[in-house]
């Protein structure tokens, strides 16, 4: 039978964890937390479960990703953000995994929860992800802030059915705020990277059409007021990116002046 590695990351996670923790206890032969020293109580909370806990710098949410997973004793990872759920489907068939599953790689659908309602259209859904894979076949990469499980050549994968549960934000502040930490993250990354920006096609178009694209192309207007608030953030999210990464270019070439 397989055995299965949880690897979580998690600063100042003490309002999920808890629900993050009991969600995978039936598919854990071992579950690690790896923790940028919080600083509230999710130290505490981990502790009353039978885990290791590792505390490591943050450096990146694909650097430290990639450490917890090296922390596996199994080869099997299975990785999740402390915000995360197995439903009760997707627990079922990881147990089935466990027992019958031949695949390198296992992806699944995110169901995104926004203010207490659950987003079923849009850019948010299915939102698939892979996150249960063997750590000898595949490791994170991506761009950070937005990191992506990316297998090595000639690696299998299977989709499996039953949504993984994402409790995203609980206010549109507290989105906003993410927004703000996330963009300023992606703009460095693509900056460090050279990438340029033009005004009209990323401050103006991208935003434009990434509402369009999530709102109507995607049927996010079916989920009502809060589908219209998560394409309205997201096109914003693209204006920020793009307009921070502007300001980068604009600083560096006035240092140099």
């Amino acid at each position: 039978m397989m055995k299965i590695s949880v690897v979580i990351i998690t600063f100042n996670e003490e309002q999920n964890i808890r629900q993050c923790l009991e969600s995978v206890q039936a598919v854990a032969d071992e579950i690690v937390v790896v923790d940028s020293f919080s600083t509230d109580k999710t130290e505490a909370i981990c502790r009353e479960f039978n885990i290791r806990f590792i505390q490591n710098p943050f450096k990146g949410h694909i650097e430290q990703k990639n450490f917890a997973a090296s922390q596996a004793v199994h080869d099997h990872v299975l990785s999740l953000d402390a915000d995360e759920r197995l439903s009760d489907t997707l627990r079922d068939n990881i147990l089935d995994i466990k027992k019958n599953g031949k695949a390198d790689g296992y992806a699944f659908n995110r169901l995104n929860n926004y203010c207490g309602t659950f987003i079923y259209h849009g850019a948010w859904y299915p939102d698939r992800k892979l996150r249960l894979w063997d750590k000898r076949k595949g490791q994170w990469g991506g761009v950070n802030p937005h990191d992506q499980v990316i297998m090595k050549p000639g690696a299998s994968t299977l989709f499996v059915k039953g949504n993984l549960l994402h409790y995203t934000y609980r206010s549109p502040a507290e989105h906003i705020q993410q927004m703000n930490k996330f963009s300023d993250i992606a703009a460095r990354e693509a900056f460090r990277k050279g990438k340029r920006t033009y005004t009209v096609l990323h401050l103006v178009l991208y935003p434009v059409f990434t509402f369009f694209k999530s709102y109507f192309l995607k049927l996010g207007f079916l989920d009502g007021y809060y589908g219209y608030v998560v394409a309205t953030h997201a096109a914003y999210y693209r204006f920020l990116k793009y307009f921070k990464l502007r300001s980068l270019w604009t600083q560096a070439q006035s240092s140099k002046g």
